[in-house]
């Protein structure tokens, strides 16, 4: 799927100003607001598409790495060469957590390739102007959306699990499925602030999910990259690695496997070992694990091994 290109959506070039970022949404999204627009499927879409651009690029943080790595997904630069290159913190049962209230830049509010899946582009239309819609007035027409940070293990999102918690009072079961990536979001409907009276429902409340790294593995969508030392007399004449795998049934979220090395591997050479990634979410099927040849050359060799070394020159 092709990126969004976002300075586009808001018809803007790469060096605007934050100001020009603001009043071009402004403009579009008066624009296509569903309320007023004659298209109302049409209009809805734009409508997101706008709100996603400036929710990116009205944010330093999100607009950096949109501008780096062209996705404003955490961790999607993965150091910048490609797969191989006011708020509050506690305990929350089993997770960490921090919070912000609607509006913060404490949040983070993004899934893969962009806004997680319950995303809602009036929170940020309501943010910049004070009110939803057009045929309301500027009244407000539910509570204050409420946003919380999780931070789960890798094996949490490879396994998934359940949990119920408590928040102001209201008890509710957070089910994490397996599969999640760091920045998704859950939305639970009417666990937000009250509305300002009788007759306007609550608001929601979002968890958006962090993902703590793992020590070796590197995510990339549903595949694992990870880099493997290789003795270089397994390079020269083939054997067996045993590498870590991403394993759902496993309690850590990962097992072992052999990796057969070919004889003549060459440094860099990439393997891939197919559905031994993490689970697609919401879906069957696993992605893939890729491993990347890292050949170890000894440092210090013995007087026999120089030996052998340098008749193995000498014959070839």
């Amino acid at each position: 799927m092709a990126k969004k290109d976002y300075y586009d959506i808001l018809g803007l070039s790469k060096n605007a100003s934050s100001e020009d970022i603001k009043q071009a949404y402004k403009r579009l999204a008066k624009e296509f607001h569903p309320d007023v627009a004659k298209d109302k499927a049409q209009a809805e879409a734009k409508f997101k598409e706008i709100n996603e651009a400036y929710q990116v690029l009205s944010d330093s943080e999100k607009k950096k790495m949109y501008d780096t790595y062209g996705t404003a997904q955490p961790g999607a630069g993965f150091g910048g060469q490609g797969p191989f290159g006011g708020s509050q913190s506690g305990q929350w049962g089993p997770f960490t957590y921090t919070y912000t209230s609607q509006g913060s830049k404490g949040g983070s509010p993004f899934g893969a390739g962009g806004l997680g899946e319950d995303f809602d582009p009036m929170d940020i239309f309501e943010q910049v102007f004070g009110f939803r819609d057009f045929g309301g007035g500027r009244r407000q027409r539910k509570g204050k959306t409420l946003q919380y940070e999780m931070v789960i293990t890798f094996a949490d999102s490879v396994r998934g699990r359940e949990e119920e918690v408590s928040i102001s009072g209201k008890k509710i079961k957070v089910k994490i499925p397996s599969g999640i990536r760091d920045g998704n979001q859950l939305r639970f409907e009417g666990l937000g602030e009250p509305g300002p009276d009788a007759n306007t429902p609550p608001g929601d409340l979002i968890l958006h999910l962090r993902v703590q790294p793992h020590k070796i593995f590197q995510r990339h969508g549903d595949d694992c990259y990870l880099v493997k030392e290789v003795n270089f007399v397994d390079a020269a004449l083939g054997g067996e690695v045993e590498i870590p795998v991403v394993e759902p049934s496993s309690s850590t979220g990962e097992s072992t496997t052999k990796l057969k090395i070919p004889s003549g591997t060459q440094p860099d050479t990439e393997f891939r070992i197919k559905g031994k990634g993490m689970p697609h979410l919401r879906a069957s099927g696993r992605g893939d694990l890729y491993v990347r040849a890292l050949i170890k050359i000894p440092q210090k060799l013995s007087r026999e091994q120089k030996k052998l070394l340098e008749e193995y020159k000498r014959i070839f």
